[in-house]
């Protein structure tokens, strides 16, 4: 089982001055979710090297059992730091990919024509790909083979936009998931705030917020059994 995980190397808030990156739950609970499974995992990001972390995601409030495993290991911190650039994969090495989200993918994976070619890459070849809370925004320009939004039709969820109100970033992200996936013909649903989350529509998952990451993983590791 070879796992692809794509991290954002974007760690500007919008104009507002603070940091942002990818949220690490969203790395760390999937990346033992995968581990365990028994998966050998690459990782990669736009710039390679350490992606950036969102510092409000490494707060106490948003620690859980499987962030402080990730604090203590050592080889995991290692691998992290050391993300392939993302145009030197290939999708016909990887079983699966997994996006984790935090704001940063909206800017740079969201609109990466890299990132954009492997994601339909993956999804032609009929392997499972997996997004989670902003994550699924990498998904904005990517097409089918007739040239249609892939989320046209589907069923699919992602950051609503009841929790960018919550942490008042309406104003400062450069799109609205729900808005565009809507927008774009999606059947977009969603559960209750902060809630776990998680959608298959054939091999796309997609998880709505933090808290369903280790469900999206849980699934593309059952997708890949079941194959």
């Amino acid at each position: 089982m070879k796992v692809l995980m794509v991290l954002t190397s974007h760690s500007e808030l919008g104009n507002t001055g603070k940091k942002t990156g990818f949220w690490l739950e969203e790395f760390a609970a999937p990346y033992y979710v995968f581990k365990e499974a028994g998966a050998d995992i690459t990782l990669a990001s736009p710039a390679g090297g350490q992606p950036p972390l969102d510092p409000k995601s490494d707060m106490p409030d948003f620690q859980t059992p499987l962030t402080q495993r990730f604090k203590a290991d050592s080889a995991a911190q290692q691998a992290l730091a050391n993300t392939v650039k993302l145009d030197s994969v290939s999708a016909d090495d990887f079983d699966t990919v997994f996006y984790p989200g935090g704001h940063g993918p909206l800017w740079d994976l969201a609109e990466s024509a890299t990132s954009i070619a492997l994601i339909e890459t993956f999804e032609r070849a009929g392997k499972p790909i997996g997004f989670v809370c902003h994550a699924p925004g990498a998904l904005r320009h990517v097409k089918t083979a007739s040239g249609e939004p892939l989320v046209k039709g589907r069923t699919v969820t992602g950051f609503t936009n009841g929790e960018e109100a919550d942490v008042e970033l309406t104003d400062v992200v450069p799109f609205l998931i729900e808005d565009e996936f809507i927008a774009q013909g999606a059947h977009y649903q969603k559960g209750p705030n902060w809630a776990p989350f998680i959608l298959e529509d054939g091999k796309l998952v997609t998880g709505q917020n933090p808290a369903s990451s280790e469900g999206v993983a849980q699934a593309l590791v059952a997708m890949l059994r079941h194959a």
